[in-house]
């Protein structure tokens, strides 16, 4: 039964853990909003119009906002109840024992190294295409993976490394740079809103569903507007990395929930209207690019204002990868403070207050993988990861619930336990909707984590030990 051991909750986990409280609420805010408004937005948005949803993307999206506005209820009951900063490995750590948490947070690990690293194939499309608008293109054998025909992404490796310096130097350093770029994305997003809007050709919008609710292309892969939703998902992929910040949050059991939902509300708003203008512009069959959004203002004569965006993307899509770089680290320490990893990883660097080495490990593989894997393949691998781990987060609540009724709860999802039940099966229907080749490498993964849970985390928890 150690495996189901659970780690409770208590008001110590809210005091200070070595990492500096300098996080308030409209600093976690703007970190859910530079984490949420990035690829979905700019890249995936094109990709799926024309290859899975047509101009219906706009439904896709707006179920994914919904089965995202679920989980995020449920993730904002627990990070104002139970404390850390490890997110949804945290929370599974309280509601289901040791093993479930292992596998969540060997999930999560997943999840937000693969977002960083196609995050950064999307910021290498834009880079390039704001670089060709005025004449210095980059060769394409260093702008594109080997399987693409290229040799390596290197723009795409070396703006992961240049992050890991930001984030080495510290937190409130890192959110002063990301309020900054947040600024430029909302001004460069509003940009293209004011150009398209009177220059949207209705005619585009039809066959409004051209693939349908759901089906096949002739290869196979899923088609429609319920596969479209499984894959712009990715677009929501950041709003929970506000719970990671947790211990550096000045007020957490109130500054979190509020990042949380705040974040959430205003994205999926933008996401919907820049769908809706994105897709009435040109038609969806052109939208199969790296750069669509700069590209449809290219097609209908605004040059300008297409390098204008890609430049305003470029600083947008840095804000997403640095707050899921920061949320993978603060995850990562969470576990090996828990003795469920290496002990090397659960220091802090006395003089900036961060995990330094964690920071320097994961700058390295994720820019790495950035810079040899092709974007379609890792943003359906992040898809899973982060389903599941909602689905565990909206059971959880259920279970903390009638668990540990008494527990402090500054946040209560309401009509609990329906609204959670409604997370937990419609993160499971997106997931049904992803390639079964996603859900092969899934299952790997996990299963290579139960290999080290086993031969490694068992025997060295904190929590066996004590």
């Amino acid at each position: 039964m150690r495996i189901l051991r659970t780690k409770r909750s208590t008001p110590d986990d809210f005091q200070e853990s070595g990492l500096r409280r300098c996080l308030d609420a409209s600093d976690l805010t703007l970190l859910g909003v530079g984490a949420i408004i990035g690829t979905g937005i700019f890249v995936l948005t094109g990709i799926a119009a024309a290859t899975q949803s047509g101009p219906a993307v706009i439904i896709s999206f707006v179920i994914a906002g919904l089965v995202c506005a679920l989980a995020a209820l449920s993730y904002a009951e627990l990070a104002s109840s139970v404390g850390g900063c490890g997110s949804a490995y945290g929370y599974s750590y309280a509601a289901f024992g040791e093993l479930i948490a292992w596998i969540i947070g060997w999930d999560l690990i997943l999840e937000y190294g693969i977002s960083v690293a196609a995050v950064a194939n999307g910021w290498s499309g834009y880079l390039n295409n704001a670089l060709v608008a005025v004449g210095l293109p980059l060769p394409d054998s260093l702008t594109h993976a080997p399987q693409a025909g290229g040799i390596i992404n290197l723009p795409a490796s070396a703006i992961i490394l240049l992050l890991m310096g930001m984030l080495i130097l510290g937190a409130k350093e890192s959110a002063r740079l990301n309020t900054v770029m947040v600024t430029i994305k909302i001004i460069t997003i509003a940009v293209f809103i004011g150009i398209a809007s009177f220059h949207v050709q209705p005619g585009n919008w039809s066959p409004f569903m051209p693939f349908g609710w759901f089906g096949h292309d002739e290869t196979g892969k899923p088609v429609g507007i319920l596969a479209g939703a499984s894959i712009v998902f990715f677009a929501y992929v950041g709003f929970d990395a506000v719970s990671t910040a947790a211990e550096e949050a000045k007020n957490p059991r109130k500054d979190i929930p509020v990042g949380i939902i705040g974040s959430l509300c205003f994205c999926t708003l933008v996401y919907i209207l820049v769908a809706g203008l994105l897709t009435g512009i040109v038609h969806y069959n052109e939208l199969n690019v790296s750069s669509p959004v700069a590209h449809a203002l290219g097609l209908i004569g605004f040059k300008w204002a297409s390098a204008l965006v890609s430049t305003g993307v470029i600083a947008g899509l840095t804000t997403v990868m640095l707050v899921l770089y920061y949320g993978l680290t603060r995850i990562i320490f969470a576990m090996a403070r828990d003795g469920l990893l290496s002990a090397n990883f659960a220091g802090v660097n006395a003089r900036t207050q961060t995990p330094v080495k964690i920071i320097v490990t994961c700058g390295l593989f994720i820019a790495a993988i950035a810079g040899l894997v092709p974007l379609g393949e890792l943003a359906e691998m992040v898809n899973i990861g982060t389903l599941f781990a909602f689905m565990l987060v909206s059971a959880g609540v259920i279970a903390l619930r009638y668990r540990v009724p008494e527990m402090m709860r500054p946040f209560k999802t309401p009509a609990s336990p329906l609204l959670p039940l409604a997370g937990v099966f419609s993160c499971g229907a997106l997931m049904a909707f992803l390639p079964s080749l996603t859900w092969y490498r899934f299952i790997v993964w996990l299963g290579l984590g139960l290999i080290i849970y086993f031969s490694y985390s068992i025997r060295n928890s904190k929590l066996d030990k004590s």
